[in-house]
């Protein structure tokens, strides 16, 4: 064989085993690529949180954050329980009983764990879970997504020390800055709540490491899934990065809003703001703009009446606010309304929307099971005014027959009504109706 001929066929057999080798590494990474989407999609499938059957309505029951803020105890809590019970609020469905922030010790355990602090739950968590199951009712507790950095060590007698004689500098904490976050401790503290006998976990969003909601959430919900036992998972991100159009796989549950106050206008921007995400509740996850105000003083009877009525045709959290120990007769009339409590619990799971708004009129609708409608006519404005809600603007068919039901009247009008319904509403007041087309 001529030499020319020699060097052409070293170059071909090179060229074949570069292109083998390229071939074969392609192939490994195909492979590796499949792999790795198996996985994210196992991964998916494992942390997705509507496998553990919870709140297929939206929740209902108490929190002790707008009332008491950090002055809780577990009489507090003891003593809320028993009264959920003797107002029969339980049995209308008010079954959470949520300690909010506060609850803890400020340090960890030797071994890492939350410390239920002494001076106001010398019993223990575990105790306290016993004795609100004991009274058919579910015990829920609250943690962050926040952390506790540890800086050098030092002498145990001049600082706070972790197990390792480490300082702890207390600097990224919940939101009251007076006990530890989860961040970093989510498996130890979902497997601590779960021990305890917690039913419901809301998640906060305070003094964090700067990374995303979208990357500390899913941590926290895989610990829970990991964990042994259902608990509600209530994702209290603010809105800040839209927790709706992400929180679904997460959580069941995500707040939609800022913190609420016991205000008209802070009532009425936090459903504004929840209001935008309508599509995105379902069964198993659900918008919340907060926990209700109602019975804590700031707002008229007419302005409570209304705050209660759209957080229950918005499907969200009916979690009180106020102390359970001492309502009126008033606060109890609008909390216990069971055909208002009906329409945040309809198995249809489906949110109320905004379907007109001119000026302060605003009309509220929303489907419910038995091809009923839930309406909201809603005065925002400073004087009484007549409000109509036309059948093509709700999804009624236009020369449908209906009949309404006055929810807070408790009595179905007399009349018939034919392509509109229209009412006069007072200032700062509402009128809610359940249509059902009879012809």
């Amino acid at each position: 064989m001529a030499r020319g001929e020699k060097s052409e066929m070293v170059k071909m057999s090179v060229l074949m085993i570069v292109i083998t080798s390229s071939m074969l590494m392609t192939t490994s990474r195909s492979v590796q690529r499949a792999r790795d989407v198996d996985s994210e999609d196992s991964e998916i499938v494992r942390r997705h949180l509507l496998a553990n059957g919870l709140g297929v309505t939206p929740p209902m029951g108490w929190n002790s954050w707008n009332h008491f803020s950090c002055n809780i105890n577990e009489k507090v809590i003891k003593e809320t329980a028993d009264a959920l019970v003797s107002t029969g609020l339980s049995k209308l469905g008010y079954n959470y009983v949520n300690i909010d922030d506060c609850w803890a010790e400020l340090a960890r355990d030797q071994k890492g764990n939350l410390v239920p602090k002494k001076s106001t739950f010398p019993s223990g968590i575990k105790a306290l879970a016993d004795y609100v199951h004991s009274k058919g009712l579910k015990l829920g507790i609250y943690s962050d997504a926040g952390y506790t950095i540890i800086v050098s060590s030092v002498l145990r007698n001049e600082y706070t020390l972790d197990s390792n004689d480490c300082l702890v500098l207390h600097r990224y904490l919940t939101c009251s800055k007076t006990m530890p976050g989860s961040l970093g401790h989510e498996e130890q503290d979902a497997k601590t709540f779960a021990e305890w006998g917690i039913d419901y976990l809301k998640y906060d969003n305070c003094n964090t490491d700067g990374s995303r909601p979208t990357v500390r959430y899913p941590v926290m919900t895989r610990a829970l899934m990991k964990s042994g036992r259902p608990i509600f998972h209530s994702l209290c991100e603010w809105g800040d990065m839209h927790p709706a159009l992400w929180g679904s796989p997460l959580g069941n549950s995500w707040r939609t809003t800022i913190d609420i106050n016991d205000s008209w206008l802070s009532m009425l921007a936090n459903a504004d703001m929840n209001e935008f995400y309508a599509e995105h509740a379902r069964p198993g996850g659900w918008n919340d703009p907060d926990m209700l105000e109602v019975g804590n003083g700031g707002m008229t009877k007419d302005e409570y009446i209304v705050h209660f009525s759209i957080w229950a045709i918005s499907k969200a959290p009916l979690l009180l606010g106020c102390d359970i120990r001492n309502m009126t007769k008033e606060t109890m009339e609008i909390v216990a309304n069971k055909e208002v409590i009906a329409i945040n619990q309809d198995s249809h799971g489906v949110q109320a929307k905004k379907a007109r708004m001119e000026g302060d009129i605003q009309i509220w609708a929303g489907p419910l099971s038995g091809y009923r409608v839930a309406l909201l006519l809603l005065n925002r404005g400073p004087t009484r005014l007549p409000i109509t809600a036309f059948w093509d603007d709700i999804e009624i068919p236009p020369n449908s027959i209906v009949e309404a039901r006055d929810l807070w009247e408790h009595k179905t009008l007399k009349q018939k009504f034919v392509g509109n319904l229209t009412a006069t509403v007072d200032s700062h007041a509402c009128k809610l109706y359940v249509l059902k087309p009879v012809a």
